[in-house]
């Protein structure tokens, strides 16, 4: 009996060795990730606040932790320097696939209507090798023939 009991605790002791070892390294990712946003967080970039705000970054103050964002021509919002989510970049590749205007989208469904349309041609059109017959009307029997209605046969338990 005390043998399992030596063995339940070194589970326990390894589990919670696993679980220390990931809540340091988890702690040690969150640092680098926000000293490599603290680095891109400069006057000019545009930024994206943990509510969703946008705006250009004028400045901030470390001591206050204070960032000003200009979120539209002359408009400028005061918050916390750590509400600062990201840094957002525009260097004309889209995260999504969202089209940017009507146009785009207008011209995306017109594309899609037409290789829709060249599929359901070529849906038609056999392929190499298929083997195409053809149905003449000579061919087409129209008689009609009725079933032939087969006798039930008693359950058993309807014999008994």
């Amino acid at each position: 009996m005390p043998a399992e009991i030596d063995i339940f605790q070194y589970v326990i002791f390894a589990v919670l060795a696993l679980l220390i070892f990931f809540m340091f390294r988890n702690s040690r990712k969150n640092k680098q990730r926000q000293e490599e946003l603290k680095k891109e967080i400069v006057p000019g970039a545009d930024v994206m606040t943990n509510f969703g705000l946008f705006g250009t970054l004028i400045s901030v103050d470390e001591v206050s932790n204070v960032a000003e964002l200009e979120v539209s021509p002359g408009n400028i919002v005061r918050v916390h320097r750590q509400t600062i989510a990201k840094v957002v970049t525009t260097d004309g590749e889209s995260d999504s696939d969202e089209p940017r205007s009507v146009e785009e989208a207008m011209e995306r469904a017109n594309r899609e209507y037409e290789a829709k349309e060249a599929a359901d041609v070529a849906a038609t059109e056999p392929e190499f090798g298929e083997r195409v017959e053809t149905v003449e009307a000579a061919d087409v029997d129209t008689t009609v023939v009725p079933e032939k209605k087969t006798a039930r046969r008693p359950s058993k338990k309807a014999s008994e």
